[in-house]
């Protein structure tokens, strides 16, 4: 059987090895993830995240499923909603990241469940969740469109899907954007990180994730409905949302 290929930034790879070859970028930048994040963003990202968390429509009580969730600031946020008697699980398909989350939860008090898993190949039942979110970790997945069905698959009915994720900035701030990506931000991750590659490919990635409609039309594909989106930061990032009906 022909091994078919993918995208890894710019580059195309067997599909096989993309899984492998995205692990050791986020083994590599782990320990500096946060740190990265503000200074790459100025900050901004607590705000996307915050917007995100404000348009959840999650109630107290409900069970939440936060996929590729990484250092926890999402659970954070969804166990602050739901309180004691909801349920938020924190995944993640990168042990590094992973280990770092459940560090830092349970270092706030936070006890919650962590499970190391593919979100192409969900290990929870049909029609579980109330809700479930993926910030920052949908373009780097290999088979999106397995993804959005096996959420889709373990959404209740009813239930809400959030996407926070780079997307396509508006077109007259394109080559400014492109500059800072391209450019910048490898030499930030060598200075701070210590691994300009790692955010090289990043960037690369971020360039060549789907744009916002695109995006909206793979989820309803999958089946959601009522799929709309939110450009935040003159589309640098976008939140879609849809529901399962």
């Amino acid at each position: 059987m022909e091994n078919k290929t993918t995208s890894f930034g710019f580059k195309n790879v067997h599909e096989n090895e993309k899984q492998n070859l995205v692990a050791n970028v986020f083994h590599s930048v782990a320990k500096n993830y946060d740190l990265m994040n503000d200074v790459m963003s100025l900050g901004l990202h607590r705000l996307w995240k915050k917007f995100t968390l404000f348009n959840s429509e999650i109630k107290l009580g409900a069970k939440v499923l936060d996929i590729a969730a990484g250092t926890g600031d999402m659970t954070l946020g969804f166990k602050k909603i739901v309180g004691e008697s909801g349920e938020v699980w924190h995944t993640d398909i990168n042990i590094s990241m992973l280990k770092i989350g459940r560090e830092r939860l349970i270092n706030k008090g936070v006890i919650t469940p962590s499970c190391l898993c593919d979100a192409e190949q969900l290990p929870f039942n049909n029609n579980y969740f109330d809700a479930i979110c993926v910030s920052f970790g949908l373009r780097n997945m290999t088979h999106k469109d397995l993804a959005l069905k096996e959420m889709y698959r373990v959404l209740k009915p009813g239930g809400v899907l959030l996407i926070l994720e780079f997307s396509k900035i508006y077109k007259p701030l394109e080559k400014l954007y492109d500059l800072y990506s391209f450019k910048l931000l490898p030499l930030m991750g060598k200075l701070i990180a210590k691994d300009s590659n790692s955010y090289k490919y990043l960037a690369e990635s971020i360039k060549t994730h789907p744009d916002q409609e695109t995006l909206k039309n793979m989820m309803l594909e999958a089946g959601f409905s009522k799929t709309t989106f939110f450009n935040l930061a003159m589309g640098i990032t976008a939140l879609h949302k849809g529901y399962k009906f």
